[in-house]
């Protein structure tokens, strides 16, 4: 159906201040979702507490405030602008936490204020743990045992069940604040006490740990028709027990088989559709490494973080769609702004390798707990695309700005054998390190799997990048000695070209085989080993792309247009 007529202002909530847990991707969001209605003719009113993003910028809305996010300022604003309509499922759990209050406050009904996109039943279904759980069981798809608990007697009850390590989840909340993984009694009561502390609702979930399970998440969309797409699935390299945010994240899924990956795609839309949520919706889901069993772990129902970077990973500019859904359009009314003859109900397909790894501030807080859980402590991330995962990963690690240029730093090498399983065995900002470093002194990948849970896919691949390393330096020698002869039929060519072909820099390359960095590079272009440029455009080239964009690669042809 074409856009509702009726909406003519919106009022676009923004997600406040920069803070751990809620970086710059909600104001990527939210600066795509004021374009897309402004696209649709609509008058847009912003509310930010955060001048320094780009969504208040003057030309990005029709009337910027930079006012606090409360129910106080929002009903000011409210009753000035008269909305027909507001938009908060785009500024993060802070947009939907005030929607929620503004509606609870009776203010939306008092102003007559449409809440667009995704209705208030369905962001209370899917926020209160209660509810959520609940709603699983009659849809049919599995949850965990959990206990919901509002106070610290019942918190202290839920520990005599027996069952350790325990979740906790408040309800509510950003980044997974105020929870974390207790191990026994003492650790619940503090943990659990904070979480209900810290929880708009004074509500936590207890729940049975999935330590070791697989984390993976589906980005879907939905609009009011019912038509309901998956824009990308994801899989965290570390196991259950740290928060996506904190995780090392690949897109797509790497070791999913065929009917892995059918059945939990099909659980995400069947949860979808049961919330009834319109727009774009998050759904983390635990899968066994040992059978087929999965279980629901939460499910956001806004623009999430994983949204931003499912958007950047795909070219499906999530946010921009959701806002479109949110004015009354279907997804086969809207144009995929990337080959602009598709439409937004082309589910995006993937020809290429996306890896995100999160930046933490422990440079700066050095004192600060190292280890990270279930609780987000990363200030932002990085995502790298590539061919295949090793040089993905390897482009990620460079992006960070820590001083690292592949699998080697972080102080490791001095660690003891004893030192070094533990940091294997804890999540850490240094565990992938760690594993580099227990590859190069001889450990088998079965050992690091037994360590950290890891599935042994992920950790091939790291050890094929310690064994290129290792070939680097046995052969460093006849490398540099290609500078004088030149001869292309030298075996030492191949092992140049394959270590581009990883993600290896040249500054690393020279590090192994004792060259400057400018004289590798001198080198490998003499060769002709020089990066190529593939295309990123939603279809894997299906569709001639009019917007599409590039990532660089040391293949065969380059895909770039003069």
């Amino acid at each position: 159906m074409p856009r509702d007529p009726s909406i003519k202002r919106v009022l676009v909530i923004g997600s406040g201040p920069i803070i751990i847990g809620q970086a710059a991707e909600f104001d990527y969001a939210g600066t795509q979702a004021c374009r897309s209605l402004r696209e649709e003719g609509v008058e847009v009113i912003l509310i930010n507490s955060n001048p320094a993003t780009i969504m208040t910028d003057l030309e990005m809305a029709d009337r910027v405030y930079i006012e606090p996010l409360n129910v106080e300022f929002a009903a000011r604003i409210i009753e000035r602008e008269r909305p027909d309509g507001l938009l908060a499922t785009l500024g993060g759990q802070t947009g939907l936490n005030l929607a929620t209050q503004l509606a609870d406050a009776g203010v939306l009904e008092r102003f007559n204020v449409r809440l667009l996109g995704t209705p208030l039943a369905s962001i209370q279904m899917a926020e209160d743990r209660e509810e959520f759980r609940s709603l699983m069981r009659r849809i049919g798809e599995p949850v965990p045992e959990s206990w919901i608990v509002e106070d610290t007697d019942a918190l202290s009850a839920s520990g005599t069940h027996g069952v350790w390590p325990l979740i906790v989840r408040p309800a509510y909340t950003l980044g997974g604040t105020g929870g974390g993984i207790a191990h026994n009694m003492d650790q619940l009561m503090e943990i659990g006490s904070r979480g209900l502390k810290l929880s708009m609702r004074g509500q936590v979930m207890i729940e049975r740990c999935l330590l070791g399970w697989k984390e993976i998440e589906y980005e879907v969309m939905r609009d009011a028709n019912d038509t309901c797409i998956t824009v990308c699935n994801m899989e965290n390299f570390d196991p259950m027990g740290v928060h996506t945010g904190d995780s090392i994240v690949v897109a797509p899924s790497q070791t999913l088989s065929d009917k892995e990956y059918q059945m939990l795609r099909t659980a995400s839309l069947n949860i979808i559709r049961s919330l009834g949520i319109e727009g774009g919706c998050n759904v983390q889901l635990a899968l066994s490494p040992d059978s087929f069993d999965y279980f629901v772990i939460e499910v956001n129902p806004r623009v999430s973080r994983s949204s931003a970077l499912a958007s950047k990973a795909t070219g499906y500019p999530i946010a921009r769609v959701a806002a479109k859904i949110a004015v009354g359009l279907y997804l086969d009314e809207i144009q995929n702004a990337v080959t602009q003859k598709t439409l937004a109900c082309f589910e995006p397909t993937l020809d290429y390798c996306v890896v995100k790894i999160p930046r933490w501030p422990f440079d700066k807080f050095t004192l600060a707990d190292r280890r990270i859980t279930t609780q987000m402590k990363a200030t932002g991330e990085v995502m790298a695309i590539d061919r295949s995962f090793e040089p993905a990963l390897m482009k990620a690690i460079r992006s960070l700005e820590i001083g690292a240029y592949g699998l080697s730093g972080k102080h490791v090498n001095a660690l003891s054998d004893v030192q070094l399983e533990e940091r294997i065995s804890v999540a850490t900002d240094e565990r992938l390190f760690a594993i580099a470093e227990a590859f190069r002194r001889g450990m088998m990948v079965e050992e690091v799997q037994a360590l950290s849970a890891i599935d042994p896919w992920f950790l091939h691949r790291v050890r094929n990048l310690v064994a290129m390393e290792t070939r680097l330096r046995v052969h460093g020698r006849a490398i540099a000695a290609l500078a004088d002869t030149l001869d292309p039929t030298a075996a030492e060519v191949a092992i140049l070209r394959e270590a581009k072909r990883m993600g290896f820099a040249d500054k690393q390359i020279g590090e192994c085989i004792g060259l400057a960095e400018s004289l590798v590079r001198d080198l490998r272009r003499a060769f002709g080993i020089v990066a190529t440029f593939k295309m990123v455009d939603t279809c894997a080239a299906e569709f001639e792309a009019a917007t599409p964009y590039y990532y660089s690669c040391y293949d065969e042809e380059t895909e770039t247009i003069p």
